[in-house]
């Protein structure tokens, strides 16, 4: 099986987090699972991944130079991009195979007290940090880099040549930022067309390009996209973006129709449907059009592995759910608990959903220009 030496750990940590004044610690944040029902073989070898990662970055320490390496260690939020508990615990040996075993493990640390003391974080999950660790960095000054699903089928997207995947988020990000809509056209089955209006008015885009040299900023690893949420309408004027999504779940075919940013019905005859439409019922927040994304690595050679952490990164995406870690409005306040936060990445490449096709993405600008950036699924501009 690949794997990362204590070499490549060093230089992963160096390249990831450019070295800034004050630097000193280092914390691996993983989530134990509260019910043993619910853990399975890849979060499993994802926590020996942690463990693993926690000795070689010791002994790697006064290299990167860090003063220290902690593995921290938490129950799992049930949900990708739920809040974080009160505490984590640091641990000094194994890792617990279930969240009661934490107190016998290490010791309790509230979260605040560990976010105000680490400067660096690596977050191998189950479950997504990466909205409550955006929020947290930006009050705290630390940088994390969220890896949530990681496994070793994605070391080769670390070793990437990361500047030509930045050049490439740079000039997306360029033009998301002069952008006021954009209009996406899909074709299911080769016949039938459904186009979807995004409203880019009022925001500014994101890149997330795998290096994090600004403190108080965090964001997935691996990497390679840029980002935007559309206007959610929290402004003076509703938001205009609206139209069919088609999604691919399983076998079938979902038509969402969406009606100022949110999904308000959902069209089809299958048990799919028939989930979806259960899911936008009791949580009005999942139909959210939270982000649209932009993927780059698909160019590079990589193929999907069923971890949205890397898949998403290999072209389009249309996100439901949480927006605020983006600088969006729809935040955990606006779902009926924690544990039914989400922000669930669809991902339009054709090993993905390969019963539709990308036909073009056309952005237009403020100045009553356009610009057709994606045809038949490929990018224009690079």
């Amino acid at each position: 099986m690949d794997k990362l030496t204590k070499e490549d750990l060093a230089k992963l940590v160096r390249s990831v987090f450019p070295a800034k004044p004050g630097d000193k610690k280092l914390g691996i944040l993983v989530d134990i699972p509260r019910r043993p029902e619910a853990d399975n073989s890849a979060w499993q070898a994802r926590r020996r991944l942690a463990e693993e990662w926690a000795g070689l970055l010791r002994q790697a320490a006064p290299d990167i130079p860090l003063e220290e390496v902690k593995l921290l260690a938490y129950p799992d939020v049930g949900s990708n991009n739920a809040d974080l508990p009160a505490a984590a615990f640091a641990i000094s040996g194994r890792l617990p195979a279930g969240a009661s075993g934490l107190t016998a493990a290490g010791k309790e640390i509230p979260f605040s007290s560990i976010f105000e003391k680490v400067q660096l974080f690596l977050a191998p999950t189950e479950f997504s940090t990466t909205a409550p660790l955006k929020n947290a960095a930006r009050q705290y000054g630390f940088r994390a880099a969220t890896m949530p699903g990681f496994s070793a089928t994605m070391l080769p997207a670390l070793r990437l040549d990361y500047d030509e995947v930045s050049r490439r988020v740079l000039l997306l990000q360029e033009r998301l930022d002069r952008a006021a809509s954009a209009q996406v056209s899909f074709l299911v089955d080769g016949e039938f067309e459904f186009r979807m209006f995004f409203d880019l008015r009022f925001r500014k885009s994101h890149v997330s390009s795998g290096r994090f040299p600004d403190k108080g900023t965090a964001g997935n690893l691996p990497s390679g996209e840029t980002y935007i949420v559309p206007y959610e309408g929290e402004g003076a004027e509703p938001s205009r973006t609206g139209g069919v999504l088609p999604v691919q779940v399983g076998p079938e075919m979902v038509l969402f129709l969406v009606q100022e940013n949110r999904a308000i019905y959902v069209d089809g005859e299958g048990d799919a449907a028939i989930e979806e439409r259960t899911k936008l019922l009791a949580e009005p927040a999942y139909g959210n059009m939270a982000e649209l994304g932009f993927g780059v690595l698909g160019d590079f050679g990589l193929p999907p592995i069923g971890e949205i952490l890397l898949d998403e990164k290999l072209g389009l995406h249309v996100a439901f759910g949480r927006s605020d870690h983006f600088g969006g409005s729809v935040g955990p306040a606006r779902f009926t608990s924690p544990a039914s936060v989400v922000h669930l990445d669809r991902i339009y490449i054709p090993a993905v959903q390969p019963r539709i096709s990308l036909e073009s993405v056309v952005l237009s600008y403020a100045d009553e220009t356009s610009e057709a950036i994606i045809e038949k699924g490929r990018y224009l501009v690079f």
